[in-house]
């Protein structure tokens, strides 16, 4: 048995305080989101209030804040509370907004949902009462887009468990076949190609129409992968034949749902932090705070304690525990109003360090005059951490001349040239960009071109690495931008 020993060690830890995590979570907090969180602080707090303060309440006494826990839980001197210099009235409130803010409200629309306008169709339909039972169901399993997410098999198990509906497979399918023929055209499909063919089947049956339903019968794999000569070939068409029937296939919706629910939709609506003007050479930068409410710690109960503090006798229990509670909230409100100060502070400090190592693309807007910039960069500047730059960084907006951008856009990797000079990579994204616009989309760029164009303009770069930025900016293959 081993003996048990004791000893003393010495240990050095790090810890946040309370007020430092919620600064850090505020950080995070974009301008669009923090008027509700705003709101959230002030329902839990009834010591934080919204609204500016009278201008006598202004020049009331200074209210401070008691540091002893001690005193706090045993004789509660409120005279040390009330008149700390330290903490002036002054402090316990903040204005979000500027003199020329205008509250603006979003309009927005709404009406039936996707599946109501569908459900409604049913009774354009001679259906009896079962029928309609399952045309619902069938409903019930399309998704956004107008595709059916079930198999027939799987939704006839569905209704037996679920509805004690026994049915046969095809008695389903042919209900399935009425919903098939609801607006929008091509809605409870299967997969895509089902889906461009009920909507040609609705169309006026033309030679072009005949040839797209063939290929999408047919040879609907092969025009994914646009190997048209060889759809060309096989079915026998002429040059002008086969365009025509690929401008019939292309105007063609591959998501019939997505007209129909556009209205019902939720669009993320981007609330910019920042704003910049520029004049010339110029910056003016400036914070939003539309979306903050004015905020300042309640003065009833501040009076409160003063009341209490006048009595010539000691508090009893349970004054003792109101008023824990009382310095409790003011504690807490005076720290989120300190938290909301150095937010602000925090954000401009880190918006004009951005703005000075970027000032060659914020006074012209032009992309390429880029430099190459990390987090690092920005926090030894600073002089923060860097996992604080980026929570800056990663949720905020800056409306420009030149748009409405992320932070975070303005971080880029460096690249070096024949010449030995650093570029960011974002320079590099908007040539390959602008080389793939303007390429002759009957015989696309290549990566392996696209490389050599780059090498030949001095960036050392590889062909793996154009593939790389290729798909970060969302562009397919050169196969897939081809143009018949």
């Amino acid at each position: 048995m081993a003996a048990m020993r004791q000893s003393l060690q010495q240990k050095l830890q790090q810890k946040l305080s309370p007020q430092q995590i919620q600064l850090m979570k505020l950080l995070q907090v974009p301008v669009a989101a923090l008027e509700q969180r705003i709101k959230e602080e002030i329902e839990e707090n009834p010591a934080l209030e919204e609204g500016n303060d009278d201008a006598e309440h202004e020049a009331d006494a200074d209210l401070g804040q008691d540091d002893s826990a001690e005193s706090a839980e045993k004789d509660l001197d409120l005279g040390d509370y009330l008149d700390d210099d330290d903490y002036p009235y002054y402090k316990t409130q903040i204005n979000n907004q500027g003199p020329d803010a205008e509250h603006r409200d979003i309009p927005y629309s709404a009406g039936p949902s996707f599946q109501e306008q569908l459900t409604v169709q049913i009774g354009w339909h001679v259906l009896n009462e079962a029928e309609q039972v399952l045309a619902r169901h069938i409903i019930g399993n399309i998704d956004e887009d107008g595709y059916l997410m079930r198999q027939v098999d799987a939704m006839v198990d569905d209704l037996a468990f679920s509805q004690g509906i026994e049915i046969e497979p095809k008695e389903l399918e042919r209900i399935l076949k009425v919903v098939q023929q609801f607006d929008p055209p091509g809605v409870g499909a299967r997969d895509l190609a089902e889906c461009l063919m009920l909507q040609l089947k609705r169309k006026n049956k033309t030679a072009s129409v005949q040839h797209a339903l063939t290929m999408m019968e047919s040879f609907f794999e092969e025009f994914s992968k646009k190997h048209f000569e060889k759809i060309q070939k096989r079915m026998g068409l002429s040059e002008a034949q086969m365009k025509e029937a690929i401008q019939e296939i292309t105007h063609l919706n591959p998501k019939p749902g997505s007209s129909a629910t556009a209205a019902q939709r939720n669009v993320p609506v981007v609330v910019p932090d920042f704003s910049l003007q520029v004049d010339e050479e110029e910056l003016e930068l400036s914070l939003n705070g539309k979306n903050a409410p004015e905020l300042r710690v309640s003065r009833h109960y501040h009076d409160m304690l003063e009341g209490i503090a006048r009595q010539k006798r000691q508090p009893n229990n349970q004054e003792k525990q109101t008023l824990q509670f009382v310095k409790q909230k003011l504690d807490s409100a005076r720290w989120f109003i300190d938290a909301i100060k150095q937010r602000q502070h925090t954000l401009m400090l880190v918006m004009h360090t951005i703005l000075e190592l970027q000032r060659d693309y914020f006074v012209s807007g032009d992309e390429t005059k880029l430099k190459p910039m990390i987090l690092k960069d920005v926090a030894d500047r600073v002089g923060l951490d860097i996992s604080t730059i980026s929570r800056v960084a990663n949720s905020k907006y800056i409306e420009t001349p030149y748009g409405t951008l992320l932070l975070k856009s303005f971080f880029s990797e460096s690249l070096s040239t024949d010449s030995g000079e650093e570029v960011s990579t974002r320079e590099v994204k908007k040539i390959l960009s602008d080389c793939i616009e303007g390429e002759d989309k009957r015989k696309p760029i290549t990566d392996d071109r696209l490389a050599e164009i780059l090498n030949e303009r001095g960036y050392n770069i590889a062909r793996r690495t154009v593939a790389k930025y290729r798909e970060q900016l969302g562009i397919p293959v050169a196969r897939m931008r081809k143009v018949f």
